[in-house]
């Protein structure tokens, strides 16, 4: 059996009142604050007597009077405890000079819905569980083996060679590993970014309709935010305001809308970056999931001038909970952004980032893209066909990623919204597009099919039909 008996930090130097008074306020305060749990043994009054350095009895009085008010049972021949009904005073009740924070944090506890089309969830059934397992302990013994440091800044030299060798073959992205910051996520990528780039009052431009966190991230550091509106040929560059010190795009496959920005659209947007001095975040968060048609360059592969920061992540590609994504900027800011990465939290966990250099030298991870982007390919290609034909909808081409989106041109405005509403009471979840916009409403729907079962597909968009066929 394991002692439960605490130590409790008591002072009794201050406060109003004789001892017996102070030792009772400090005990209560403990019980109905939660610091002592319901069924929590207090000390012996002998030992909490000597500790305190006051007689015995002061202790066994204050005892008595707890057990009294119930705050307190005693149990003969094992001690006192805190009641199992101990009254608590709500989490909230303390009074702060910050008042209530006015943040929005999204709940990371959903349940697994019956046809899950969320946006953003790969299927954790891909993820190859032994080979992680696998490189995971060999990168443990080593990194105990080396004394087990803290890592790199900048990351793991492995995962670094790995990102820069990986998104040389896939993407066409020339990078050495000293290029590569390995940051917690492509969100913290773009907020290191932000961290070394801005200060208040600048201007970024963003997607319309976007990734909100990234709007939120930018905000969160003082920027003023603008919008590009987003059509079938991409964000548009055309109407930036020259003073624009960042802009963020997604150009190889546009969140939400799942577009591709064109050639002529990423050489103005380059040329006005070189001019007017601004850096391009180019966040190509999950294009190697691409299942037909030949890619464009990326950005950076056609950035002559060092505009451009590649941002990507292994969130899709692998599974979010890793927490691991990169940056390669441009060279002048690889050092300020290494310090950001040192500061934020020292370079995150070696032992993780290790592992995943592993399994992608040991040629592990290409073999699972290989696997994952024929399951992908499949999902991809039987949700499309099943919702090409639906009166209601006008599906907005794309061939790539892990979701496509929908409009709902002939419904009334508000349709989404009710869609997903009733779809959520019939066990299937789905997104609509006015989430992704901050400034532009825009009536569409937008389905993930990375965590949907092929086989679930086709009860899926029946239910989806039924929906729409009631809301209209």
């Amino acid at each position: 059996m394991y002692d439960r008996r605490v130590e409790l930090l008591l002072d009794l130097e201050h406060g109003e009142g004789g001892l017996a008074d102070r030792l009772y306020r400090q005990l209560s305060a403990a019980i109905l604050g939660g610091r002592l749990r319901p069924g929590e043994p207090l000390p012996p009054s002998r030992e909490l007597a000597a500790q305190l350095r006051v007689s015995r009895a002061t202790v066994t009085l204050v005892y008595e009077r707890l057990i009294a008010e119930g705050h307190c049972t005693a149990r003969v021949g094992a001690g006192t405890f805190v009641s199992e009904d101990a009254r608590r005073v709500p989490d909230g009740s303390r009074p702060s000079v910050w008042g209530r924070a006015t943040g929005q944090v999204a709940s990371a506890t959903i349940a697994r819905p019956a046809y899950d089309f969320r946006v953003g969830v790969p299927d954790a059934a891909l993820f190859p569980s032994a080979a992680w397992r696998r490189q995971l302990t060999h990168e443990l013994d080593a990194h105990l083996a080396r004394g087990a440091h803290y890592g790199d800044a900048a990351g793991h030299t492995l995962l670094r060679e790995g990102i820069a060798h990986h998104i040389g073959v896939a993407r066409s992205v020339s990078a050495a590993p000293d290029d590569v910051v390995v940051t917690a996520g492509a969100i913290q990528a773009i907020d290191l970014l932000a961290r070394v780039l801005l200060r208040p009052g600048d201007a970024v431009a963003v997607e319309e309709p976007g990734y909100p966190p990234v709007r939120q991230v930018f905000e969160a550091h003082g920027a003023r935010v603008i919008t590009m509106p987003v059509d079938e040929e991409g964000a548009d560059p055309s109407a930036l305001p020259p003073k624009t010190r960042l802009v963020y795009v997604t150009p190889s496959h546009q969140f939400p809308l799942g577009v591709v920005m064109s050639r002529s659209r990423r050489l103005t947007l380059l040329e006005w970056a070189a001019r007017n001095r601004a850096l391009v975040i180019e966040d190509d968060y999950d294009s190697e999931h691409r299942f037909r048609d030949r890619p464009l360059e990326p950005l950076h592969v056609l950035d002559a001038d060092g505009v451009v920061a590649y941002v990507g992540t292994f969130s899709k590609s692998l599974v979010p909970a890793l927490r691991i994504g990169y940056a390669i900027p441009p060279a002048g800011l690889v050092p300020a952004l290494r310090r950001a990465r040192e500061l934020a939290d020292g370079g995150g966990d070696p032992v993780a980032q290790g592992a995943l250099g592993r399994l992608i030298a040991s040629g592990e991870f290409a073999a699972h893209m290989r696997r994952a982007r024929r399951t992908y390919r499949g999902r991809h290609r039987m949700l499309t066909e099943a919702l090409g034909d639906d009166e209601h909808l006008r599906m907005i081409p794309s061939s790539a990623g892990l979701h496509v989106c929908a409009e709902v041109p002939s419904l009334p405005s508000g349709s989404a919204r009710r869609i997903r509403d009733a779809a959520a009471v019939t066990g299937l979840a789905l997104e609509v597009l006015d989430a992704y916009c901050a400034e532009r409403p825009r009536e569409g729907l937008v389905l993930g099919f990375g965590a949907i079962p092929a086989e679930h597909i086709p009860d899926g968009v029946r239910a989806l039909r039924s929906v729409l066929r009631r809301v209209s």
